[in-house]
């Protein structure tokens, strides 16, 4: 399953480090993160580690496969 993350503002280079299995694109006011979810329990995670981090998400979607 291949997610989108829309994460408020930009997101320094060290915080996207915490997040090597997505991929990054900044977007006007807001940091986009793309990505292979393998199962429920890796994207808890993944939320889990934005909430950690700090990180504001205002979007989550599941693109097409």
């Amino acid at each position: 399953m291949r997610y989108e993350f829309r994460i408020t503002g930009r997101v320094s280079e060290p915080v996207s480090h915490a997040f090597p299995e997505l991929r990054e694109f900044p977007a006007a006011r807001q940091t986009l993160f793309f990505g292979t979810v393998t199962d429920e329990a890796h994207l808890y995670g993944l939320l889990g580690r934005f909430r950690d981090l700090g990180l504001h998400v205002e979007e989550m979607r599941r693109l097409p496969d």
